[in-house]
């Protein structure tokens, strides 16, 4: 059996298996969520990490190096916010071949500088190894405010409770459009500039995760797989199902402009629009939204069960919908 076989989330668990149990009682969260988490001094630390690699997350040439450094670091900002924290300190690790140009290499560092000073991140160091292949590792750490009762306050992916409300912080397919555009358009044209911004420039909600957490929600997870794929990955994690009312799901503007047709599909699996899904309450998502200040669009409810997520059309008749990202599934580039 190959990893393709087995797929990304099948490796991950055969590898939390593989390890010892977690022995530290500092850890709050493990393996499996968006983010690890363990008690420090006075609070709560958080460190995610995540790469890219020239040719399966970007087109080399098709994309400026600075739209890769700001995603680079943007996504890892995304995981500290579906945590509800704030991130902090970051340290990178690039991958360079022999032929890597030094001009582009600053424009990567000038997206990346330019992301960690919209966000408050420190770059505070990192590594620089040969490869065949270029590709940008980022480790990021953050913290997060300390509830009432001193314990922390995290949004987790095992927070879900039969009943709950699930809703988004924005509109979705937009960066699905934007990878089209780039994959089908040898010169993509000026309507599919917003989705193409969409795709290389995603702006993490770190706004909403600390909103949420400040109004009392403690479930929630950002959209990098697609909708309904990471929708899955918290019904796995807290035991129920979730009805998702597709024609509730908020539709990037320039996608249905420039994929009509197919921009609801887009936005359900397309993946990588970085906005939060919360679950919780209906008073919870409306305090959230009033600490906001915008709208959160309730597109679903969870329902009790066991892993599954049904995406319902406007007549309430279950629909297949098609599987959102997997890094190992056979055929995966950009």
């Amino acid at each position: 059996m190959d990893v393709s076989e087995l797929g990304e989330f099948g490796l991950i668990e055969r590898l939390r298996a593989a390890l010892p149990p977690a022995s530290d009682a500092r850890l709050l969260v493990g393996i499996g969520d968006d983010a690890a988490a363990w008690r420090s001094d006075g609070g709560c630390t958080l460190a995610t990490t995540d790469t890219m690699v020239a040719g399966i997350h970007f087109l080399p040439g098709r994309v400026a190096w600075s739209d890769v450094g700001w995603k680079a670091l943007a996504v890892n900002i995304s995981d500290i916010a579906a945590m509800g924290g704030t991130p902090a300190f970051a340290l990178v690790t690039l991958c360079l071949p022999p032929d890597a140009q030094v001009a582009d290499i600053d424009a990567l560092y000038a997206g990346l500088a330019a992301c960690a000073q919209a966000y408050g991140v420190t770059v505070a160091g990192g590594d620089i190894v040969a490869a065949p292949v270029f590709a940008i590792t980022i480790a990021l750490m953050g913290d997060t405010a300390m509830a009432a009762d001193g314990s922390p306050a995290l949004l987790r992916r095992d927070g879900a409770r039969a009943g709950d409300a699930i809703a988004v912080t924005g509109a979705l397919g937009g960066s699905a459009g934007g990878l089209r555009a780039l994959r089908e358009d040898a010169a993509p044209a000026p309507e599919s500039a917003a989705l193409i911004e969409r795709h290389m420039r995603p702006r993490p909600r770190v706004d909403a995760g600390r909103a949420a957490i400040a109004a009392g929600v403690r479930c929630g997870i950002d959209i990098s797989d697609g909708l309904v794929q990471d929708l899955g990955h918290v019904c796995n994690a807290s035991g129920v199902d979730a009805e998702l009312w597709l024609p509730r799901v908020p539709l990037d503007p320039a996608l249905v402009a420039r994929y009509p047709a197919d921009a609801p599909a887009m936005a359900a699996s397309g993946g990588e629009d970085y906005e939060l899904i919360l679950i919780a309450t209906e008073d919870a998502i409306r305090a959230a939204e009033a600490a906001l200040g915008s709208p959160l669009a309730v597109v679903g409810r969870i329902i009790e069960g066991a892993g599954v997520v049904h995406a319902l059309d406007e007549q309430g008749r279950e629909v297949p919908v098609p599987a959102g990202w997997d890094h190992l599934a056979p055929g995966r580039r950009s």
